[in-house]
């Protein structure tokens, strides 16, 4: 049994519940969170049909049908009591996937401007971005958008104050510790560092959404010639992303 504080219980809307673990993504709640979710994967809940995670909390949406918003409150807490929510370490992920990426250049033209901005040299930016083992922390905004972190502090970077009329889809942009790579041609205030051929969701692919929440990602650096090979010849619309399943 754990002793750690338990998530805030709220309701969301008819048929949901919030498990709020903070108001900040700071390491801690990034942890705890991921841990929560993959506890509630793990057991299932009665009645629960959908299990979601911000980078704050936990959503579960249940059947109004099969089990009350009670029951799913109880089932929520004693989940959430026998785990260890004040781990500082994510758990470990069931998958991981490597992407190629294109960084700076016409391909990502505010690189060197996110570069400035966390003090790096252009080589030591280049080193962190494929070094660190990113997690996709939420999948939300758009169908397939990926958001993940954390990358180290030097990164937490605010966003522009000015929007960014539209980067392109499959464009990796970057801002408060956080990547996401766009699934459409999308306006955006995270400045655009770097480019894919990587598609998060395609109708008709099986599944749609590629990334789950706690999957492991890793930046493979390219170069544009491989993106625009890889751009002329995608039917998966995986951009050569590579999955390795863990567990």
């Amino acid at each position: 049994m754990s002793d750690s504080p338990l998530p805030e219980i709220l309701p969301h809307g008819a048929d949901g519940i919030l498990l709020r673990l903070g108001l900040s993504a700071r390491e801690s709640t990034v942890a705890a969170v991921q841990i929560l979710r993959a506890a509630m994967e793990d057991a299932c809940p009665h009645g629960v049909e959908e299990i979601a995670s911000s980078l704050t909390s936990v959503y579960l949406r249940f059947d109004p049908a099969r089990t009350t918003r009670a029951e799913v409150c109880a089932t929520a807490q004693s989940i959430a009591r026998g785990v260890d929510l004040s781990a500082t370490t994510l758990p470990a992920p069931r998958r991981r996937w490597t992407i190629p990426v294109v960084l700076g250049g016409e391909h990502g033209p505010q690189f060197d401007e996110m570069v400035r901005a966390t003090g790096h040299s252009d080589q030591r930016a280049r080193e962190v971005l494929r070094s660190t083992r990113l997690r996709v922390l939420a999948i939300g905004f758009a169908p397939g958008l990926p958001y993940m972190g954390l990358l180290p502090e030097a990164w937490d970077v605010p966003r522009l104050r000015d929007v960014t009329p539209k980067v392109p889809a499959c464009a990796l942009v970057a801002a408060v510790r956080q990547l996401i790579i766009f699934t459409n041609p999308t306006p955006t205030g995270w400045r655009h560092i770097g480019q894919t051929a990587f598609h998060g969701f395609q109708v008709g692919r099986d599944p749609a959404t590629a990334l789950s929440a706690g999957d492991e990602i890793r930046l493979e650096q390219m170069t544009p010639a491989d993106l625009h090979g890889l751009r002329t010849d995608n039917p998966d619309g995986l951009g050569g992303a590579r999955c390795e399943v863990l567990s």
